[in-house]
């Protein structure tokens, strides 16, 4: 599993999908945030793998060329729980209603959002009414999203250099679920 995720990395990591940042220095740059921030090591993967499903049937095109939301997070979420547990498959397939969420608790977050977030969140549905916030707030992963989503957000800077993909195989080998590693 670790190899077919690296293969998506060297065939989708050089797309921008709106973002200054490619995918690589993106997904890199997120799982160094959580790094820095004493996360633990599923997050950590999460923050790494959380956008794996926009290399999954176009879906990383999708908002800016066919107007449509992919559900990327979903994609994604399902790919992984393949071979990773809720722990770094939820905050994965929750770190879009993470942003829908903020856009409607924080009154400045919207503000500081990229151009094609703000280009994806409208197509994914904008700001949350009541009962879909109450819903997310329940959610068991809700504080871990939400942490992954300012990571989301921090980590598009195109000239920082960051630790490479290779330096998360063995984090991401000692969170695969137990009948993978038998597999």
């Amino acid at each position: 599993m670790i190899d077919s995720i690296f293969s998506l990395f060297d065939t989708f990591g050089s797309e921008h999908y709106g973002e200054n940042a490619n995918q690589l220095q993106h997904a890199l740059q997120c799982a160094k945030l959580a790094q820095d921030h004493g996360c633990e090591p599923s997050l950590i993967a999460a923050s790494l793998l959380h956008d794996i499903g926009q290399f999954i049937d176009d879906a990383g095109n999708a908002a800016e060329k066919l107007n449509l939301d992919a559900r990327h997070e979903i994609t994604g979420a399902a790919y992984l729980a393949r071979s990773f547990g809720p722990e770094v498959t939820e905050p994965v397939r929750l770190h879009v209603d993470a942003k829908r969420y903020l856009c409607t608790v924080e009154p400045t977050y919207e503000a500081g959002l990229s151009g094609a977030s703000l280009l994806s969140l409208r197509l994914q549905g904008g700001r949350m009414n009541e009962e879909e916030v109450e819903a997310f707030r329940a959610e068991p992963f809700f504080e871990q999203s939400v942490q992954l989503r300012h990571f989301d957000d921090a980590g598009k800077r195109p000239d920082w250099e960051v630790p490479s993909l290779e330096t998360y195989r063995d984090l991401l080998q000692s969170l695969l679920r137990e009948e993978q590693l038998t597999a």
